[in-house]
């Protein structure tokens, strides 16, 4: 399993205000505890918490209930072995997967979403998966899930392991119905840092939690 955290810095008294004394009201404390440096904890999902490839398991999954034609296993496979390798473009490697949805609704895959994720995902999500997340959760880490797979295949799995935030690759809709193509920037490759940044930035944090963690 690979974690990547940013440091915390330590927080002895030497850290409190001055102004902050044991009788100060409770609104200070809060104030001055909401500005303490945290833990930035990041996690894949295929190959680390998760033992297998989620694109190429949501595939076979599709194949075997008769959603997609099982010529695509065999197309599939040469795609993840290429990924693996580094030989094909972060673009190819998304648009393959999200071509596969064209058509589709969220609502229209939801209980194969849901059975994916408890006969395919869960069976295939260790322990110590799981235990890790809840380690750095109890330190009071942030703990964030960034993944390439999209959000069709990852999102509830993301949900099953309770991490705080979730980044993956969106797909793109037309009148609620996904195009078969994806939206936005990729994250993938060096677009997960990209993305990570644009996140931390939306959401008023500083980028500076990323001196590590980068």
């Amino acid at each position: 399993l690979r974690e990547t955290p940013c440091a915390r810095q330590p927080c002895g008294n030497s850290s409190l205000p001055k102004s902050l004394h044991p009788r100060v009201g409770l609104r200070q404390w809060s104030r001055f505890i909401d500005r303490l440096p945290m833990r930035l904890a990041l996690f894949d999902l295929d190959g680390t918490l998760l033992s297998g490839d989620s694109d190429v398991l949501w595939c076979d999954f599709l194949i075997a209930q008769g959603v997609l034609d099982a010529q695509l296993r065999e197309l599939s496979d040469e795609m993840s072995k290429r990924y693996l390798a580094g030989t094909v473009m972060p673009n190819d490697f998304c648009d393959f997967y999200a071509e596969t949805l064209k058509g589709f609704s969220f609502a229209d895959l939801q209980d194969l979403r849901t059975r994916f994720l408890h006969e395919i995902v869960l069976p295939r999500i260790p322990a110590d998966s799981h235990a890790l997340i809840r380690q750095h959760r109890d330190a009071g880490d942030l703990v964030v899930l960034t993944t390439a797979t999209n959000r069709v295949v990852s999102e509830m799995t993301a949900v099953a392991m309770g991490v705080d935030h979730y980044i993956c690759t969106e797909l793109e809709q037309v009148d609620g119905r996904f195009t078969g193509r994806t939206s936005g920037p990729l994250n993938i490759r060096t677009g997960k840092v990209d993305r990570l940044r644009q996140w931390l930035d939306d959401s008023g944090r500083s980028a500076q939690w990323l001196r590590e963690a980068c």
